[in-house]
C-alpha cells in the first residue's frame, strides 16, 4: 500500500485500539501501565498524532506484543475494507469537512462495524464500476451539494467583489469592458495574455482558455470569443487572484480533475467573475422591475441581459445565485442542452438542480430526455431556421411545464443560440422556477395567458403518454411499462396469498 502519513496514523491508533480491548484495557488501564497520559493516548487512537518510537514500545510492552506487531501496516482480514478505504482516491479527495464530517469519522465506521462496512464499502465501489464513475463525478457532485447547502449564495465571496471595485474606484454600472480588466492582470499580477497561440493547436480549439504555470503567470485565450466571454475568462482569472486561491485548473473546460481544491478554486473564481460582471444590488432592482410585469416579455428579458453585455449562460446562472436569497424563490434548476445540427441527440452538459423534481441525467443514462421540455423544442426550432438560412440568432422563450405524475409545475426561461467554438453546434440554457405560492406572489406575469402550458415528463422511457398523444415521442416507454408490469404482478401475488 501507498500510504499517507495521516493514513499511518489511522493504521497505528485503529491496531492499538484493537489490541487494548482484545486485552481488555479501558483507555485508563493503559495509560496507568504505560504511563502515558489518557488524552495521549486517545489521539493516538484517533489517529491525530503518531507517538516516537520509544513510546511505541513502552505501548507493545503494556499490550505484551513485539514492536513490529503495533507498526506494521498489516491489517486482519477483519479489518480488511481499511485498505479500499485508505487507498481509495475518493477517500483522499473527497471533501469530507464542508459538510461537517472527518475521515476519521469514515475510518471508524470501518474499525466499529467491519463487516457491515465492509460490505457497504464493495456495493458503492461495485456500483462505480458498473457505471464508470470517477473520483471526479463524486467531487462535483460534492461540489453541487456543497452550492446547495448555501443556496448557491456565496457572501464572503460577494464582499470580495465589492472591495476589489472599490479598491479599483470602478463604476458598477454595466458594462465592465475588458480592457480594465487586462490592466489588472498586467499591471498588478504580471500576467502574460496571449490571443494568438491557441491557434496554431487545432485539437484545442474547443478550449475557451489555457492557463500556463509559469513566473510570470500566462493565460492564453481564444481568439474566437465574443467580447463577453474573454471579460469573463479575465474575470475569473483575477477571481483567482484576488482571493489568493492556488490550485488553478488548466483548462477553460476539464480536461483532467487533479483534486478537489482546484474544483473548488475554479467555483470560486467563477463565481467572482460573475459577480464582478454582473452587480448583486443592479441586477436585483432589474429583477424587482422585471417581475412586476403583468405579462412575459422576451424582449425585455433580452435587453435586461445584454445591459449587463452577458452572455445567456453567465446571466442565467447568475440568477441562480441571486433569486433563492433575495427573492426567496428556492425550488429552480438549471440547464445547459447541446445539439449538432445534422444529428437528433440533445446531450444535458450541465445541470443544477436545487428543486425537488428528478432530472435523469450523468452516468450510465440511455434514456431520451423529453422532447418537450423548452430546452429542447428551442433549439430544434433554431435548428430549423439555421436550415433556412437564419445564422447567429438567439431565440429565448417561456413556457409552463407540467410534469406528470407529479403535482409540479414550474415556469421555464430558455435561450438558445448557436457556439461560438463548435461549429453546427447550438446550445440552449434553461431556469425553471417551481410555481408555488411564492413565485405567485413575486412574479406578476406567472398566469400570463399568452405562455403555453406543456405537460410534460422527465423522459420518453419514463412517460405513460400514448404515440397519440404525443408527437414528440423518440422511443418507447420501457421503463414505465417494466414499473406497470411490476405493480401488476404485487398485487396478483397480494390477491393470491389474501386467497390462499
Amino acid at each position: 500500500m501507498n500510504l499517507h502519513s495521516e493514513n499511518l496514523r489511522f493504521i497505528l491508533g485503529i491496531k492499538l485500539k484493537q489490541f487494548r480491548q482484545q486485552k481488555g484495557y479501558s483507555l485508563k488501564e493503559l495509560a496507568e501501565k504505560t504511563n502515558l497520559s489518557l488524552s495521549y493516548l486517545s489521539e493516538i487512537e484517533k489517529g491525530k498524532k503518531y507517538p516516537k518510537p520509544e513510546k511505541i514500545l513502552q505501548l507493545a510492552k503494556a499490550l505484551n506484543i513485539s514492536f513490529d506487531e503495533l507498526v506494521s501496516l498489516k491489517v486482519n482480514e477483519e479489518l480488511g475494507p481499511l485498505k479500499a478505504i485508505l487507498n481509495s482516491p475518493f477517500i483522499q479527495e473527497f471533501p469530507f469537512h464542508l459538510f461537517g464530517i472527518e475521515p476519521q469519522e469514515v475510518v471508524d465506521l470501518v474499525t466499529n462495524s467491519p463487516r457491515k462496512a465492509g460490505a457497504l464499502i464493495r456495493t458503492l465501489l461495485e456500483i462505480g464500476q458498473s457505471y464508470g464513475m470517477q473520483v471526479e463525478h463524486f467531487l462535483f457532485a460534492a461540489l453541487r451539494s456543497y452550492q446547495q447547502l448555501h443556496q448557491n449564495y456565496f457572501e464572503d465571496i460577494e464582499k470580495a467583489v465589492s472591495t476589489f471595485v472599490t479598491q479599483h474606484q470602478w463604476k458598477v454600472d454595466p458594462p465592465i469592458y475588458s480592457e480594465q480588466l487586462r490592466k489588472v492582470l498586467i499591471e498588478e499580477y504580471g500576467y502574460i495574455l496571449d490571443e494568438t497561440t491557441l491557434t496554431y493547436y487545432s485539437e484545442l480549439q474547443g478550449f475557451r482558455s489555457v492557463w500556463i504555470n509559469r513566473n510570470p503567470p500566462k493565460l492564453l485565450i481564444n481568439r474566437k470569443l465574443l467580447p463577453s466571454q474573454k471579460a469573463f475568462i479575465l474575470g475569473r482569472e483575477i477571481g483567482y487572484c484576488f482571493l489568493g486561491l492556488k490550485e488553478h485548473a488548466t483548462t477553460s473546460s476539464w480536461l483532467k480533475v487533479e483534486s478537489f481544491e482546484q474544483v473548488l478554486n475554479n467555483f470560486k473564481a467563477s463565481y467572482f467573475s460573475g459577480a464582478l460582471l454582473i452587480n448583486k444590488d443592479l441586477l436585483c432592482q432589474d429583477l424587482e422591475k422585471f417581475f412586476q410585469k403583468e405579462q412575459w416579455e422576451g424582449k425585455s428579458f433580452l435587453a435586461l441581459m445584454r445591459r449587463y453585455e452577458a452572455t445567456p449562460e453567465m446571466f442565467l446562472y447568475r440568477l441562480t445565485e441571486l433569486v433563492p436569497r433575495f427573492f426567496g424563490l428556492h425550488e429552480i434548476h438549471f440547464l445547459r442542452f447541446n445539439h449538432e445540427v445534422r444529428g437528433n441527440n440533445y446531450s444535458l452538459t450541465k445541470l443544477f438542480n436545487m428543486s425537488q423534481v428528478f432530472v435523469p441525467h450523468g452516468l450510465g443514462l440511455n434514456e431520451h430526455h423529453c422532447r418537450r421540455w423548452l430546452s429542447i423544442r428551442l433549439l430544434k426550432e433554431l435548428a430549423e431556421r439555421q436550415k433556412r438560412g437564419d445564422r447567429d440568432t438567439t431565440l429565448i422563450a417561456a413556457q409552463r411545464s407540467r410534469y406528470l405524475n407529479i403535482n409540479a409545475e414550474f415556469f421555464t426561461i430558455t435561450l438558445a443560440r448557436p457556439l461560438v467554438l463548435s461549429k453546427g453546434t447550438n446550445s440552449s440554457v434553461t431556469l425553471s422556477f417551481l410555481i408555488n405560492d411564492q413565485f405567485k406572489k413575486t412574479v406578476r406575469f406567472w398566469n400570463d395567458p399568452h405562455v403555453p402550458t406543456i405537460e410534460v415528463n422527465e423522459t420518453c422511457e419514463r412517460c405513460d403518454l400514448s404515440e397519440a398523444l404525443c408527437q414528440d415521442r423518440v422511443a418507447p416507454p420501457t421503463i414505465y411499462q417494466k414499473e406497470q408490469t411490476q405493480k401488476i404482478r404485487e398485487k396478483a401475488l397480494q390477491r393470491l396469498m389474501q386467497e390462499v
